[in-house]
């Protein structure tokens, strides 16, 4: 007969659920539901303390490493980094925002393949960097953009960030899913494998994903071209009607 399992140490997660949803401080909340789930698994007080302790300082440095990343990149913003980095890309006349993304996705696999993945990112590269020049690049061919090819510029260049990030660090052999595959294979499914051939095999798809993405950015050229000079001729013509 199976023995029972006792499920009420889950109720720890209810707390979670119930504290984030009434707005409650998450520290407050986090721990408020680490002590429900100690409790309910019969821990000793002394035990659960401990643990919560440990934790604490385990992961103090985290909002560190997480904030000041964030501090230096808004106070270049507010020193004109956008503007330098859509200034820069404007002097180069052969630029389009489909080539750029198109040259960072292939930096972005590179490096990601070979671990580097804090090369790039949403909130340090991004932001601050790609999609400014996108934009910049857009601007010096069309002059002004709506709201919604913005939109579009920005998106697609957080796309091309993230595609580059996921198939390209599937080739570094010491990534945490292909050691999560090998073990798997080898303990569940009694498969022998090495890390190096399951990251090579990952080559293929990054190369593909990586051609898939680039027509994409390519295409993406061609029908802003149609649009804004479509924006651009109606602009002309509403002027000389007046």
């Amino acid at each position: 007969m199976d023995p029972v399992v006792n499920l009420w140490p889950l109720a720890g997660i209810a707390a979670i659920v119930v504290g984030f949803l009434l707005r409650f401080n998450p520290v407050l909340v986090v721990l408020v539901a680490g002590l429900i789930t100690g409790l309910a698994a019969k821990m000793p007080i002394g035990d659960i303390l401990e643990k919560l302790g440990s934790g604490f300082l385990n992961t103090r440095n985290l909002p560190l490493i997480l904030l000041l990343p964030l501090v230096v990149i808004g106070l270049l913003e507010r020193h004109g980094l956008k503007e330098r980095a859509q200034a820069w890309i404007a002097q180069i006349k052969s630029a389009t925002a489909g080539r750029l993304l198109i040259v960072y996705l292939l930096v972005r696999e590179l490096t990601a393949a070979m671990g580097l993945t804090s090369l790039g990112g949403h909130p340090q590269m991004v932001r601050p960097l790609l999609a400014p020049m996108a934009e910049g690049a857009t601007e010096n061919r069309y002059g002004e953009l709506p709201p919604e090819v913005r939109h579009r510029l920005r998106a697609m260049a957080a796309a091309t960030d993230n595609v580059g990030l996921f198939f390209g660090e599937d080739i570094f052999v010491a990534f945490g899913a292909i050691i999560f595959m090998h073990n798997f294979m080898q303990q569940s499914a009694g498969i022998q494998t090495d890390p190096l051939q399951i990251a090579l095999w990952g080559i293929p798809t990054a190369v593909c994903a990586f051609l898939i993405h680039a027509f994409r950015l390519r295409r993406l050229d061609k029908t802003l071209a149609a649009e804004l000079a479509a924006l651009n001729a109606q602009a002309q013509k509403a002027k000389g009607g007046r």
